[in-house]
């Protein structure tokens, strides 16, 4: 495999995302090393290509966000909106992700080893995300598609309006969302958790965790409840 190496405090993020813009025929296959990141912005964003990149250390806000197809690994933590919007493939961050991670993805894998801020997942749309440690307030708001599995705790309203995307959670819930409830796991459920849990590297009992899911009383208005639900 071709290797290249972008020194971030040489000439900054927009040489890197310029190169890995580039014509996909002529970066499939390579792997980018991005070193001193030191915390910048919008590193690796917006990628089409089946490109490994692993950014030595820690990024800014989006980080791999609108990802299609690249694999992308943050050897340290991430800060808000880290894979936010992704299509496709893989990202990865060792360490730990600030405020809505994973936000509106469609599809693709994200795996966070550490915790995660506020409203990880917020309004995800299809893609799967797993989080090693604990996730914040309003995680899996909106959630409309996808999968969530939270090997720590959860914080307040976790699930608040769901949708039909699905959450696992192995720690304490300080508390559902509107409209969230806890459902028995199934075998299907079971099937799941082993896979999403073996992508992400990590050794869980799937029987430890908690399904959540719409309680599906939000879908329609109803103008006799009184705005109490």
């Amino acid at each position: 495999m071709e290797s290249l190496t972008f020194d971030l405090s040489e000439g900054g993020v927009r040489p890197l995302n310029q190169y890995l813009h580039g014509p996909a025929a002529g970066l499939e296959g390579k792997h980018i090393t991005v070193i001193n990141p030191d915390g910048a912005h919008n590193i690796a964003v917006g990628l089409n290509t089946a490109v490994q990149v692993t950014i030595e250390g820690h990024a800014g806000y989006y980080a791999a966000g609108m990802n299609q197809l690249a694999d992308v690994t943050i050897n340290g933590s991430a800060s808000t909106g880290v894979a936010e919007n992704m299509m496709s493939g893989k990202v990865h961050v060792k360490g730990f992700a600030s405020n809505s991670a994973g936000a509106s993805a469609h599809g693709g894998l994200l795996v966070i080893d550490g915790d995660a801020g506020l409203r990880c997942g917020i309004s995800l749309k299809g893609g799967d995300i797993v989080v090693g440690g604990s996730v914040g307030s309003f995680s899996g708001f909106m959630a409309q598609a996808g999968r969530m599995v939270i090997c720590g705790n959860a914080g307040d309203a976790l699930g608040d309006s769901l949708y039909e995307a699905v959450i696992y959670v192995k720690g304490d819930i300080k508390s559902l969302g509107a409209d969230a409830q806890i459902e028995p796991l199934g075998a299907t459920d079971i099937t799941a958790l082993m896979a999403l849990l073996a992508a992400a590297g990590l050794n869980h009992p799937p029987q430890d965790f908690k399904r959540i899911a719409s309680a599906r009383t939000l879908y329609h208005w109803n103008a006799d409840a009184d705005q109490e639900y």
